[in-house]
């Protein structure tokens, strides 16, 4: 995995903090690496349905 930093407001850490601390994800690293895939995993599909039926991919996404 690699290493990567980046500037967050902090209303927005804040608000990863209260995830951790309520349990939904075990630390803030994770929380953001959930919200990078399911951005990623929404461009997918956005590139998806523009895409000609017969063209669509079959397979699972990461």
């Amino acid at each position: 995995m690699e290493r990567v930093t980046l500037r967050i407001p902090k209303q927005q850490i804040e608000e990863v903090e209260q995830m951790v601390e309520t349990g939904e994800f075990p630390n803030r690293s994770e929380a953001i690496r959930s919200a990078v895939r399911e951005m990623l995993n929404e461009q997918a599909d956005e590139r998806d349905a523009k895409r000609p039926e017969r063209t669509k991919r079959s397979w699972a996404k990461v």
